[in-house]
């Protein structure tokens, strides 16, 4: 099992390098191997005034930081296929946002750069749709995929967790990694940010875990509710280093 965990956005050079060396500390603890994220820009925002981070340039420069310094795979999003050129350098995981996980131009072109490309199904779309997205990246001979699950829309303003899909993507020859804290957002539930229920984190994780899955998506920040974006869905450093320990011992006795 693998742990993908970090700030949802990049806020600073310095808030990178310490949550990033926090949990690394957390998982080497815990024996489970880790892969830090943070996004460069978080351009699928609601609202204009929302915080997107500190761009590509500037982001990647921190990233790369983070990489030389604590010696950690790194994983983050691209928006728009002419990032995907500056990104690769940096990215060992690419990833394809929910929101874009069907345009091909954008798939393929992540897929050609040969990296591993984390997908993440859209929570507009059935486990089982997922395999024409495989394709995708499959058909540049690229099969280094990993998919996660993060919810799927249930009415208004929420999303729900159907574990079954973990079963259902991961049969069809690919590592599966579940959001635990995109999961419990509640998009555009605060209006024009989102909102979340982050008390629900542990218990969908260690469900996850049992059920079958390879890898963990954490959100976390040492300050949750002081955090730029997504603080509602986020969980903090102390609840990590518990809950990881949990789902080891889960992951042992399966």
């Amino acid at each position: 099992m693998v742990l993908i965990a970090g700030p949802c956005v990049i806020e600073s050079e310095k808030s990178c390098l310490n949550i990033a060396a926090d949990i690394r500390d957390i998982a080497k603890e815990a024996g489970i191997p880790y892969i830090f994220k943070a996004s460069y820009d978080k351009a699928n925002r609601l609202s204009i005034d929302s915080y997107r981070g500190p761009g590509i340039k500037k982001g990647l420069e921190i990233l790369a930081k983070v990489k030389q310094k604590l010696k950690v795979p790194i994983l983050s999003d691209v928006h728009c296929q002419r990032e995907i050129e500056q990104a690769k350098v940096i990215l060992d995981v690419i990833q394809i946002p929910a929101f874009l996980c069907r345009q091909t131009d954008i798939v393929v072109a992540a897929a050609k750069t040969g990296k591993v490309i984390n997908v993440k199904k859209g929570q507009f779309l059935a486990p089982w749709d997922i395999l024409p997205i495989i394709r995708k990246i499959e058909s540049v001979g690229n099969k280094k995929i990993t998919v996660t699950e993060r919810g799927v829309s249930f009415g208004y303003n929420n999303l729900v967790s159907d574990l079954r899909s973990l079963k259902i993507i991961r049969d069809f020859g690919y590592p599966v990694i579940y959001d635990a804290t995109h999961s419990i957002q509640l998009p555009g539930g605060k209006g024009t940010c989102s909102a979340g229920q982050s008390e629900f984190v542990p218990g969908l994780s260690r469900a996850a875990v049992a059920f079958g899955c390879d890898g963990l998506f954490l959100e976390v920040h040492p300050e949750p509710d002081k955090a730029l974006c997504d603080g509602p869905n986020m969980i903090g450093l102390e609840e990590l280093e518990k809950l990881l320990k949990q789902v080891k011992r889960i992951e042992d006795a399966l």
